[in-house]
């Protein structure tokens, strides 16, 4: 016997629908913050569940659907053999019949967006002549990478976050841009002061390091029209 969820899954296949989502975030979000609560759902969601392949068409296809490309989200789509029940990728299902859920963030930006007021550069002009009147205390910042790996930073209390960002990627070779840092589950902003956050020393902060997005080789071969990243 089919189990229902499969049965209503594949029955109810609709074609993916032009329309974004529209939804408001419980705070203002600038775009870095944005982007840090996406890399923090594509690289835990699929731990939890699904298969990986799939997992790596939805986050194609999101990419091509926010970029208006709503013809190479479909053939992606299509080509993982995807089921849409409600022409959304809200919900989907494999031809498995696993269950795959995305939130809106991961769709569309909130109506609520603000900008950033200032390049990470101007930040850290405008951070300088403080941190060179009072440079802080020099300690150890355990942080644990998303590469897997656990490390010691030598940091000072009077460090931001970006300095710090600068610090990791002088030990490690992890560019700053491609680091989103995050301490008890909250992100932390690159304006943000070592002792602003308090954090003991025996607690971790977690530093998200961002991959290039997979080659979207789920995309029908029979597509004569060349995929330009």
């Amino acid at each position: 016997m089919v189990p229902l969820i499969l049965t209503v899954a594949l029955g109810r296949n609709q074609p993916l629908k032009r329309e974004k989502p529209k939804w408001k975030s419980d705070y203002p979000m600038t775009d870095g913050q944005l982007r840090s609560k996406r890399d923090e759902f594509w690289d835990t969601a699929p731990a939890f569940e699904g298969r990986k392949e799939i997992w790596d068409a939805l986050r194609a296809a999101t990419q091509a659907f926010e970029s208006n490309d709503h013809e190479l989200a479909q053939a992606i789509i299509d080509g993982a053999s995807i089921t849409l029940p409600h022409g959304a990728l809200t919900e989907c299902y494999d031809e498995l019949g696993n269950r795959y859920q995305l939130p809106v963030y991961c769709l569309s930006p909130p109506v609520n967006m603000i900008e950033e007021k200032s390049e990470p550069e101007a930040a850290e002009a405008a951070e300088a002549p403080t941190a060179t009147a009072a440079e802080g205390q020099e300690c150890q910042l355990r942080l644990r990478l998303s590469t897997g790996r656990d490390l010691r930073l030598a940091v000072r209390t009077s460090d931001s976050v970006l300095h710090m960002k600068r610090r990791l990627q002088a030990q490690e070779g992890v560019v700053a841009g491609s680091q989103r840092w995050f301490f008890s589950g909250r992100p932390l902003t690159d304006k943000m002061r070592l002792e602003e956050l308090k954090i003991s020393r025996d607690y971790v902060v977690q530093v998200i390091v961002s991959q290039p997005l997979p080659s979207i080789a789920a995309a029908p071969q029979q597509n004569p029209t060349p995929v330009e990243n």
